[in-house]
């Protein structure tokens, strides 16, 4: 049986963990070549040998644009082509916005915005190569609003959106599809509460429509979705994967609540 991603050859950054490793066991299983790209070597390797022949691990720092031209080059020279790109990875940092010094602010919008341009831009070439391609850029249900404590993450994935249209109106007489992903709350390492924060993460989610954080595999096949070639007429949109979160409130002592 065919896979939805047969022949396709993708690179997924932060791929050694959380959604990103989701995201690349995927891919893996529809069909795609996978390049796991990460900073984090011993997980990213394991895991790129955990799937197996139809899988490579390399090495990237997203901020550098050295290691994306290397990553890109040995994506060609391994599998042939370049037809995916996953912006995946992100930091996050927690602090008050006139508590953020600015090496903080731009350690994040580094790796979250600076890096998703650099991929972006450093993978035009080898997509238009392979006839196009499509880029899914993740943002943030964080990039639709504003959250104390949060300045240089949400900044960053504000700025994505951004990208992402200009990317999808340059390049889509090219062939080259560019959408955002935008998770809400996911359970994965990088969502914990920093440390000393008073959350209960059983309250945080009782107003919500549905009263959980999201898996890493839906949000991969969310990806999954704008990988394939099914969304072949989806560009320049911005699928929100949230549970309905944005979309509104349960409001308690009001009809329709369950409580």
């Amino acid at each position: 049986m065919a896979g939805r991603l047969d022949g396709k050859v993708a690179i997924i950054t932060g791929g050694s963990r959380g959604q990103g490793e989701a995201e690349a066991r995927l891919f893996a299983a529809e069909g795609a070549r996978v390049v796991v790209a990460d900073v984090l070597e011993e997980q990213g390797q394991a895991v790129a040998a955990s799937i197996g022949s139809t899988a490579i691990f390399e090495r990237l720092d997203v901020s550098a644009e050295e290691d994306w031209a290397r990553v890109v080059g040995a994506t060609v020279d391994r599998f042939g082509s370049l037809t995916t790109l996953i912006n995946n990875a992100g930091i996050v940092a927690f602090s008050a916005f006139e508590e953020t010094s600015l090496e903080e602010y731009m350690r994040v919008i580094n790796v979250n915005q600076i890096g998703t341009f650099l991929g972006m831009r450093s993978s035009i070439a080898a997509l238009s190569e392979a006839g196009g391609g499509s880029i899914v850029n993740v943002a943030s249900v964080e990039g639709l609003r504003g959250s104390n404590g949060l300045v240089s993450y949400g900044s960053s994935k504000w700025a994505i959106r951004g990208l992402t249209k200009i990317g999808s109106v340059e390049l889509a007489r090219r062939g080259i599809r560019v959408n955002t992903l935008l998770p809400g709350s996911v359970a994965t390492p990088m969502a914990a509460p920093p440390p000393g924060a008073t959350v209960d993460s059983k309250a945080m989610v009782a107003d919500r429509p549905i009263q959980r954080a999201g898996t890493p595999l839906e949000l991969a096949q969310a990806a999954l979705f704008l990988a394939a070639d099914e969304s072949s007429y989806v560009s320049g949109a911005e699928l929100v994967v949230d549970g309905a979160w944005t979309a509104g409130a349960l409001i308690r002592g009001m009809p329709g609540h369950p409580g």
